[in-house]
């Protein structure tokens, strides 16, 4: 009996791993065990700062930070988590914000400066709708998941930890919030909160039709020592995370195993709209466009210190031309 090698993979709770996580689809020479159990910005604190896991996903920007300043890790191109941005920017509605611009010189919470999905939309406000970020007083409330020096000319402030930037921006002590996920004010319709974009959705797709781009949050991360030691986990897993999203892409095309009315034709309008695989792996040139983009931003904002490309972030996956397609013996 041959012996596998075993290995930790730490990730959310999705779909697109269900396969791995169940063991329908084995890496092969790989013993995986997949822990699910955590939220994203514990995840991504504990690979990033203690090297908790053999791999793990984590943040896109936090990752790009990590690099530059020589963590011992690296990333395979595999994108877990995507998702537009453009809903996520919620304002006090009594400070008389009605558009992009009207952000600037506002205070403005993060729940921390180095997470992807205020990373993103800096650079998108900054580019898409004239609002430089170097113009906000930015507030953010937790500890960075990699430590980094802000710029001089950068003003940001880090909350005492009995502070929260959702309970500051309802009681209008902030002007804006830029968040990863839906906050409580908005969810129980607190009056004092609204999106920025009230037809959030129609952004995203005018953005997506100009750009291309369907923001990537986070990368698959992979400590050096275990590409060292063993160097073809790269491709093996690689392989087995394109097996898994491929059979979850396959079961999700049935409409009878989600609870929702017009599931399918959301399903049809995201083909329509985003393309056949909008959640591709791999370097392709939409995802370089993509990883590019977001490198450039850290770059622009002053967290790294030379300019990255991906190739300098991701570890190489290929087989070689034309290997891999079909089994032969």
């Amino acid at each position: 009996m041959s012996k596998k090698i075993q290995l930790t993979l730490a990730c959310g709770d999705y779909e697109i791993v269900r396969p791995l996580k169940e063991g329908i689809v084995q890496p092969d020479g790989i013993e995986l065990t997949v822990l699910t159990g955590m939220d994203s910005t514990t995840r991504h604190w504990r690979f990033l700062r203690n090297r908790d896991f053999d791999m793990a996903e984590t943040s896109a920007s936090s990752y790009i930070v990590a690099r530059d300043n020589g963590y011992p890790i690296n990333a395979l191109p595999v994108f877990l988590h995507r998702r537009f941005r453009h809903g996520f920017v919620y304002i006090n509605t009594t400070k008389g914000i009605t558009r992009p611009t009207d952000l600037i010189g506002r205070k403005v919470g993060l729940k921390s400066f180095l997470v992807t999905a205020g990373h993103w939309m800096r650079g998108i406000l900054e580019h898409e709708y004239g609002v430089p970020h170097r113009s906000i007083e930015w507030v953010t409330e937790l500890d960075e998941d990699v430590d980094f020096t802000p710029p001089p000319d950068l003003r940001t402030t880090r909350l005492p930890h009995d502070r929260s930037v959702e309970a500051m921006l309802a009681d209008g002590e902030l002007d804006a919030l830029i968040h990863s996920s839906l906050i409580k004010p908005l969810v129980s319709k607190d009056p004092r909160v609204a999106r920025l974009f009230p037809d959030y959705k129609a952004e995203e797709i005018r953005y997506f039709g100009k750009t291309g781009i369907f923001p990537i949050m986070h990368v698959l991360g992979i400590k050096n020592e275990v590409l060292e030691r063993y160097p073809w986990v790269a491709v093996n897993m690689f392989n087995a995370f394109n097996e898994a999203k491929a059979i979850a892409m396959k079961r999700m095309e049935n409409p009878r195993i989600v609870p929702l009315a017009w599931y399918r034709e959301a399903w049809e309008e995201q083909q329509e709209v985003l393309g056949p695989d909008p959640w591709e792996y791999g370097l392709t040139d939409r995802n370089r466009h993509a990883l590019a983009t977001l490198a450039g931003y850290s770059y622009e904002q002053g967290l790294i210190r030379r300019p990255m490309s991906p190739d300098d972030l991701f570890v190489p996956v290929t087989q070689g031309r034309k290997r891999g397609d079909e089994f032969r013996i």
